[in-house]
């Protein structure tokens, strides 16, 4: 009976997915044949090599990329795809083989998917903000077998093992090295047969309290593609500037969604805030996909400087990666309006919930609701399931897509079939979820538990407070204590000022007891502070 039921689940997620694809448009109710065709080609070919496949198919000579070598066409980047395909397969790159990609957002990184989803290799994507002795533990577990590497990244790439093979994925001159340009030279466009197995692609996670693990992504659903945009309205035959890195799923997702959409995707290796607004401007950009703090960057050029460029074009503001504080919230909405949209998941869970502008008005922060085929519960210590409104818990979420353990072996706590994300959070009457930080950010002062992350969203209110990180450290009378980092906008701004704004509004064993200002927050390449990293300097 067990069995009947989750196939019955099962059977009704797809179709209510399917139904998602037809009002969003990923596919065309009068013309079958053509989805038909797409789901075969991403069963032979996976996810990466079947979406240009179709896409070129169906969009042909539309622009499909925008990058600082110029456009390509979906046509275009097909054709190229399947030439680093064959070239690629003639130095050896097939069923089997791993291949690491450490590069910025460029067209690089995409045809090397489009390309090893024809040969059947496996991809791992390696974080650019990676230091040797990283990338050679993380090449050496996930046993790569060729780097595909930006030139600014070369010089890391002697800590690997000589049979790596290195190949060039971006250059702004020609160095004489092995590339992707030429390996593709002089190969035929046509497609190569599909593979014996296909390959899969590997996420890592995000490495902040050690070194990343590796989480693979091998299926291919209808609902990962539905529960991306069952609360979201992303714009179809439109322009997409994606400017999160797509070496993590915020970016890779929403690339490859603007391009099954019909949409051209614009592109920077480097995120710089004036060049987003220009090129918003320049292409009636109408959906922007960020990490917060990129979106702080934007927001802090001011009034007077987001207002020399026209914006108006903006229907969707897709932030997610790290926690939205509600000042951020409300700071964008009065800029550009009802336009941003969140979404909470991880590496290994995929999509948790997503919060509306309407879910944002009315409750700035929240994480919003689960999407179609998701389901989120908070546990307490003894993981019972918390049934009550306001109270906090350990987040757990089951979406179908969660993965099935990482590359090393090892797995994430699993209550009930949900996995946990590694957060505490909680939901209000209406429904509403909100994160309330990481399990193992709380800390216990003087018999209260604390949660930093409630003390950052205050801080972030202050009008002389640019950021603001809290952490617990140890204390001789109360067990732990708080330990704010702040960076400040002024100079008068003093330690008893931002203990006595929080004393303010918070009870009294949430406001910390040492105030340390600093000129920037550590972050990695996602926007994540690094909090071990503060830890380690309260040592």
């Amino acid at each position: 009976m067990k069995n009947l039921l989750q196939i019955v689940s099962t059977a009704t997620d797809l179709g209510a997915a399917a139904l998602v694809l037809l009002r969003r448009g990923l596919m065309d109710p009068h013309r079958p044949v053509q989805a038909l065709r797409a789901s075969r080609w991403m069963r032979q070919y996976g996810a990466f090599a079947g979406l240009i496949r179709h896409s070129a198919a169906r969009y042909g000579s539309a622009p499909a990329l925008t990058d600082e070598h110029g456009t390509l066409t979906f046509a275009e980047l097909e054709r190229q795809s399947n030439a680093l395909a064959h070239g690629l397969s003639a130095h050896g790159v097939g069923p089997g083989a791993v291949i690491g990609v450490l590069a910025r957002n460029h067209r690089g990184l995409l045809l090397t998917l489009f390309a090893a989803g024809h040969t059947g290799a496996r991809v791992v994507l390696l974080n650019t903000g990676f230091a040797a002795p990283q990338l050679a533990d993380v090449c050496r577990r996930e046993r790569v077998t060729t780097v595909i590497a930006d030139e600014e990244f070369t010089d890391l790439l002697d800590v690997l093992e000589p049979r790596v093979l290195r190949v060039l994925g971006w250059s702004e001159r020609d160095c004489g090295r092995l590339s992707l340009t030429a390996i593709a030279a002089g190969q035929p466009t046509d497609p190569l047969p599909a593979p014996e197995t296909v390959g899969a692609i590997v996420l890592l996670t995000s490495g902040t309290t050690g070194t990343p693990k590796g989480a693979p992504r091998n299926r291919v659903s209808p609902l990962q593609s539905a529960q991306l945009i069952d609360r979201i309205p992303w714009p179809a035959h439109a322009s997409y500037y994606v400017a999160a890195p797509m070496f993590h799923a915020t970016g890779l997702a929403t690339c490859t969604m603007g391009l099954a959409l019909g949409s051209r995707v614009i592109l920077a290796r480097r995120f710089d805030p004036v060049a987003a607004l220009v090129a918003i401007e320049r292409h009636r950009v109408q959906a922007l996909i960020v990490v917060p703090t990129m979106l702080t960057r934007i927001l802090d050029l001011g009034p007077d400087v987001l207002a020399r460029y026209d914006t108006s074009s903006l229907r969707v503001v897709f932030a997610a990666g790290s926690a939205l504080s509600p000042e951020l919230c409300r700071r964008t909405a009065d800029a550009f309006g009802d336009v941003l949209y969140n979404l909470y998941g991880s590496t290994e869970v995929a999509v948790a919930a997503v919060a509306t502008p309407e879910d944002l008005r009315a409750a700035p922060g929240t994480v919003g609701r689960p999407p179609l085929g998701c389901t989120m519960a908070a546990y307490d210590e003894r993981r019972r399931r918390i049934t009550e409104p306001g109270r906090t818990g350990t987040l757990f979420v089951s979406s179908g897509l969660s993965f099935q353990g990482y590359t090393d072996g090892g797995q994430k706590e699993s209550v009930d079939g949900l996995l946990s994300t590694g957060d505490t959070g909680h939901f209000d009457e209406s429904g509403l979820w909100f994160v309330d930080g990481r399990d193992d950010d709380m800390i216990v002062s003087g018999g209260e538990n604390v949660f930093p992350l409630e003390v950052e969203n205050l801080l972030a209110e202050h009008p002389d407070v640019l950021e603001a990180a809290v952490v617990g450290v140890g204390d001789a009378e109360f067990g732990q204590r708080l330990r704010a980092f702040v960076v400040r906008s002024s100079e008068t701004l003093e330690s008893d000022d931002v203990r006595a704004f929080v004393r303010s509004q918070l009870a009294r064993h949430k406001v910390p007891r040492d105030v340390v200002f600093i000129d920037q927050l550590p972050r990695n390449e996602t926007g994540k502070v690094l909090k071990k990293v503060l830890q380690e300097e309260c040592s």
